[in-house]
């Protein structure tokens, strides 16, 4: 007898350089390939043709992969309000029979087709840290919540640090549930590469940290390259590899005070800036170091975390609620505007020589989040 599957509609339109919306999506696909066979949905991708090299590296089962130009945001989202109809989303719940789409986040009238609609909200960082972001943005974020709480039942968000910023800074409607959602970092093919080819092949002595995060001001770049330059002045040298996208300095001012750092304390042959790497590329990076440092102001849920969890690699991070709640007491911490503290850390123990596994195996994970995640969509 044919197994009759759910049919879930999953939307991935966010912008290639937002890498964190990316790979959120990416892993909604691939952790439910690791429930039973017959607990699959049956998915139904629908993407931008610029995350098509993306979406090409999707091997599930009961996977259709749509491409398809989203409308206009702002002149659908008028039009939706004015038609009463979510012109985002009803003509794919026809034309695909969906049972549930997921993640949503834009929301404009309360939903009428017999559907389950999931929207999704990363984080509040701009209530934290308004002067990272523009007048603008703020306003379209306050907006999208807005219409998100009075419309939407289900919204999921990454972390209980996060649900709590929400019952924070809203009123949440009684018909709003709003659930918790702890994605993990999938690993298709773990690092096969021994630590002297690595460190040959990208120029890095025996010993290293490594940042992997894009270049915004939250994540805090800033406090590791103080705390290698106190270390220096010590005369106690240390190296640190840094993987993302660099902005030009005429781009980014916070680009142009790091290299302010280095230069005035001459730490270019302690810091490698190696750019956007091919994935398997960077995690046999993070792999053969001795740490995989997150210094961030904020997070939602951090997925350099989860990658160093799923490759049980120790993690000195910030001492962020959300950051505690994703490592417990597995993470080492300091305070993001602390650099003493960090350089301290840096040279308290050997970390190479931490005993593994540090967390949960990677199989009781992805499993656990599976279960997780198909419940909430179904």
């Amino acid at each position: 007898m044919a197994i009759e599957r759910k049919r879930i509609g999953v939307l991935f339109h966010f912008s290639p350089k937002w890498m964190g919306g990316v790979i959120y999506v990416l892993n909604i696909v691939k952790v439910l390939d690791f429930l039973q066979d017959e607990d699959k949905p049956e998915i139904f991708l629908i993407f931008n043709s610029n995350l098509k090299r993306f979406v090409d590296e999707l091997n599930y089962p009961y996977l259709h992969k749509i491409e398809r130009n989203y409308p206009p945001v702002y002149s659908t989202f008028v039009k939706s309000i004015l038609l009463r109809k979510n012109l985002f989303v009803d003509d794919l719940i026809n034309q695909y029979k969906l049972e549930t789409i997921f993640p949503l986040h834009d929301f404009p009238v309360k939903s009428k087709p017999n559907c389950k609609l999931i929207s999704w909200f990363a984080d509040l960082q701009h209530l934290h840290y308004p002067s990272f972001f523009s007048y603008t943005k703020r306003a379209e974020r306050y907006l999208r919540m807005q219409f998100i709480l009075k419309n939407s039942n289900d919204l999921v968000v990454s972390s209980i640090d996060v649900k709590s910023d929400f019952y924070r800074f809203f009123t949440i409607p009684k018909q709003v549930n709003v659930q918790v959602y702890n994605f993990v970092s999938i690993i298709d093919k773990f690092p096969t590469s021994t630590k002297t080819q690595v460190c040959e092949e990208f120029k890095l002595p025996g010993n290293y940290f490594v940042i992997s995060n894009q270049f915004h001001k939250h994540k805090n770049h800033k406090v590791a390259l103080q705390a290698v330059s106190r270390l220096k002045k010590q005369g106690k040298i240390i190296h640190l590899a840094i993987t993302g996208k660099l902005p030009d300095d005429t781009q980014s001012i916070y680009v142009a005070d790091l290299r302010k750092i280095i230069e005035e304390n001459d730490l270019h042959n302690q810091i490698t800036f190696l750019g956007v790497l091919p994935r398997d590329k960077q995690l046999s990076i993070m792999f053969h170091a001795d740490a995989i440092l997150q210094p961030s102001l904020f997070e939602g849920w951090s997925t350099v975390i989860e990658d160093a969890i799923s490759l049980q690699k120790p993690v000195i991070c910030s001492n962020l609620a959300v950051n505690v709640e994703q490592l417990k007491n597995k993470g080492i911490y300091f305070s993001p505007h602390d650099d003493e503290e960090l350089s301290e850390l840096l040279i308290s123990r050997d970390f190479s020589a931490i005993a593994t596994p540090i967390y949960e195996s990677y199989e009781q994970r992805v499993t656990r989040a599976a279960s997780t995640l198909l419940g909430i969509l179904t």
